[in-house]
């Protein structure tokens, strides 16, 4: 009885942890095409992933508050600064409750491109919403065809794929 009772523990528990993966879980995957979508910039612009086609575009959801976004944050400016004149560009969504923290992480952390947008820290922002972002860092590389080549890659497979295409 005990060990039944510990088997369906076990069991419950499983698909517990499998339906919170699923959950947090990108809603979209390689080979699908990214959505496309319009924001406002920092600088004030309206903007369109789609303005970017013909791009490599790695697509990245961040904020000032994340560590590990941080900590990839100088990873990802040599990437842009190696291939940017290539044909790369970021198109980053920042997740904040404070605007101005936002803006002095892009400046700290030597965010150079233009492509900066901000929502809301609560995950319910249109973007994060439309591809189901509910922790962060979320990354997405899109090739020129806009469609998704890798979700939450780590720098260095980025800045691999991007070596073997560009």
């Amino acid at each position: 009885m005990k060990n039944t009772r510990t088997l369906i523990i076990i069991g419950v528990l499983a698909i517990v942890a499998y339906v919170f993966y699923q959950y947090r879980q990108p809603r979209f995957a390689s080979g699908e095409v990214a959505p496309d979508f319009e924001v406002s910039l920092l600088s004030g612009e309206r903007a369109r992933l789609s303005d970017l086609k013909g791009k490599y575009v790695l697509l990245q959801f961040w904020g000032s508050w994340c560590g590990p976004c941080r900590k990839e944050n100088p990873e990802l400016v040599k990437i842009y600064q190696e291939f940017h004149d290539k044909g790369f560009e970021i198109f980053s969504i920042g997740i904040e409750q404070n605007p101005n923290s936002w803006k002095s992480a892009i400046k700290k952390d030597g965010l150079v491109w233009p492509y900066h947008a901000m929502e809301s820290a609560e995950f319910n922002g249109n973007q994060a919403v439309q591809y189901n972002i509910k922790s962060i860092p979320a990354t997405f590389l899109i090739n020129p065809e806009g469609q998704i080549m890798g979700v939450n890659l780590k720098p260095v497979y980025i800045e691999r794929m991007l070596k073997e295409k560009i």
